[in-house]
C-alpha cells in the first residue's frame, strides 16, 4: 500500500510538474526554490495531497500575514523590531503587518483575536501586560494560530503551559547584558571623577526585563565600590516620561555623575533633561542605555552616551518572523527550542563604528541573511546568526516566588534531564557562522 501511494505522487524533480502544482496550490509569494525547500523539509506529500484533493492534509497559506503586536509604536525599539520582521517576512514570501497596541494590553488582545479571523500565519507580541498571554494562548489554541512573545510574561508561565501554538518565548539574557553596560558607565565615572553618585531610570515595575536589568545594574556596582546608586525613578521605557523623571532626579540630587537607564528611549529622555539643565552628557554625567537603537548608537558616536546593549531590535523581529514561517510550514521545534536567549553586544565608542555600519547606517544593506534564519528553507545550513541558546527556566525566573504546586513542565523537564538544552546550545553554536558582531553577510567585500 505504501509503495502504491508513493508511485501516485507527482515527480517534483520535473520543473513542469512543479509549475503545474504551484498553479493549482495557493502559492502566491513562493518561488520554485521555496516550494522545493518545503518538499525537502518533508512537506511534499502534504503539498501533493492538497493539490490532489486528499483529505486531512494541509499546507499553510504562504500569503498569510505575519503580525508584530507591539505595546506601542512610539518607541524606536518597536519601530526597529518591526523593520526586521517586515524585511524577514518579505524575504520569506510572507505578508506583514505592524499593529500598535497604544499602551493597552486589552487592545493588543483584541488585535490578536481579529488577526485570527484573517488569513494570518501568526504573530508575535511585545506585550504591555504579560498576564494577557494566558488569554492569548487560549485564543491561539482555539483558532490554531501560532504566536510568540518577547519581554514580558507571567512569572513561571511557559509555552508548555499554553500549548503547542505558543511556539517561542525569546529574550536577550538581560542580567548579563545590562551588567556589562552599567559597568561601562561606572568605569567612566570612576576613571573621570574617582567615583560618585549615580541615579537610575527604571521601567515598568514587575516586568521581567525591568527586573533583570535592575539586577544586572545592581550587580555591576559590586566591582566599583567608589560609586553609589543614590536614587531612581520609573521612565516606563518612554522618552517623555524619562525626561520628566530625570528632571526630578536632578532636582533631588545635586552631585549626579552617572545615569543608568533601562533602554535607549529612556536614555534619550535623560540626555534631553541634561542639556536643558546645562549639564554636558559624556563629560559632566555619563549615561548608559540598552537595546542598541539608532538614536542610542548615534549618541554614543557623538560622545553623549557611554554604552548600550546591542541586542539589535532588527534581529528580534527577524527571529520571530522566521519562527512563525517555519512552524506554519511544517517544522517542529524541540522542547529546548521553544524558550531562547541570545547574547547582546556591549556597544561603546570602541566598537560603535562597526555596529553603526551593520545595524544603523547600513546604506540599505540588510544586517542578516533572513532566509538562513528559516529551518524549512535551509535545513542543512540554517544559521541563528547570533549566540542563541536555550533558557533555563528556573534561572530565568529567579527572584519571583513559584506558584503553589509549580513544577517544571513535563516536556521541558524530560528534555533537560536527557541533556537536550546543552545539546541544542552546542548545535546552535556550531551552526553560527554569521557572527552577530561581524560584518553583514550581505556586505560585498
Amino acid at each position: 500500500m505504501t509503495s502504491r501511494r508513493h508511485r501516485s505522487l507527482p515527480d517534483f524533480e520535473d520543473r513542469k510538474v512543479v509549475d503545474h502544482y504551484m498553479d493549482r496550490l495557493d502559492t502566491r509569494g513562493v518561488s520554485r526554490r521555496d516550494f522545493l525547500a518545503l518538499a525537502s523539509a518533508g512537506l511534499s506529500a502534504s503539498a501533493a495531497a492538497t493539490a490532489l484533493g486528499l483529505p486531512s492534509v494541509a499546507v499553510a497559506d504562504p500569503s498569510g500575514k505575519i503580525a508584530y503586536l507591539a505595546w506601542s509604536a512610539s518607541t524606536e525599539y518597536n519601530q526597529l523590531v518591526s523593520k526586521g520582521a517586515e524585511a524577514a517576512s518579505k524575504a520569506l514570501g510572507q505578508n506583514y503587518v505592524f499593529l500598535d497596541g497604544q499602551i493597552d494590553s486589552t487592545r493588543q488582545l483584541n488585535q490578536f483575536e481579529q488577526l485570527t479571523t484573517s488569513r494570518a500565519a501568526g504573530g508575535f507580541f511585545n506585550i504591555l501586560d504579560g498576564s494577557a498571554l494566558r488569554r492569548v494562548s487560549k485564543v491561539a489554541e482555539d483558532t490554531k494560530t501560532y504566536f510568540g512573545a518577547i519581554w514580558d510574561s507571567v512569572a513561571w508561565y511557559t509555552p508548555f503551559d499554553a500549548g503547542e501554538y505558543y511556539t517561542l518565548y525569546a529574550v536577550p539574557e538581560e542580567d548579563d547584558a545590562h551588567r556589562r553596560v552599567s559597568a561601562e558607565v561606572l568605569k567612566a565615572v570612576t576613571e573621570t571623577f574617582g567615583g560618585g553618585d549615580v541615579v537610575a531610570l527604571t521601567g515598568t515595575p514587575g516586568n521581567w526585563c525591568e527586573t533583570a536589568r535592575n539586577r544586572g545594574r545592581d550587580d555591576a556596582f559590586k566591582d566599583f565600590p567608589k560609586t553609589k546608586l543614590v536614587d531612581k525613578l520609573p521612565g516606563k521605557w518612554l522618552r517623555e516620561e524619562s525626561l520628566r523623571a530625570t528632571e526630578d532626579l536632578l532636582s533631588r540630587n545635586k552631585n549626579i555623575v552617572g545615569i543608568i537607564t533601562q533602554n535607549d528611549d529612556e536614555a534619550q529622555g535623560a540626555l534631553a533633561a541634561l542639556r536643558n539643565a546645562g549639564i554636558k552628557p559624556g563629560k559632566d554625567v555619563f549615561v548608559g542605555g540598552a537595546d542598541g537603537t539608532s538614536l542610542g548608537s548615534q549618541a554614543i558616536k557623538r560622545g553623549l552616551q557611554t554604552a548600550t546593549s546591542g541586542n539589535s531590535p532588527v534581529y528580534t523581529g527577524a527571529l520571530f518572523a522566521a519562527r512563525i514561517f517555519d512552524v506554519t510550514h511544517g517544522w517542529q521545534p524541540r522542547a529546548a527550542e521553544r524558550q531562547l536567549y541570545w547574547r547582546a553586544l556591549t556597544v561603546t565608542r570602541d566598537n560603535i563604528d562597526s555596529y553603526i555600519d551593520r545595524y544603523v547606517d547600513n546604506k540599505d544593506v540588510e544586517p542578516f541573511d533572513y532566509r538562513k534564519l528559516s529551518h524549512v528553507l535551509h535545513p542543512n545550513d540554517w544559521d541563528p546568526q547570533a549566540d542563541l541558546y536555550p533558557i533555563d527556566v528556573e534561572h530565568h525566573w529567579r527572584g519571583y516566588p513559584k506558584p503553589d504546586g509549580w513544577s517544571l513542565p513535563k516536556a521541558y523537564a524530560e528534555a533537560k534531564a536527557r541533556g537536550e538544552l546543552e545539546a541544542v546550545k552546542a548545535e546552535y553554536a556550531d551552526r553560527n557562522k554569521i557572527k552577530f558582531d561581524g560584518p553583514s553577510p550581505n556586505r560585498k567585500a
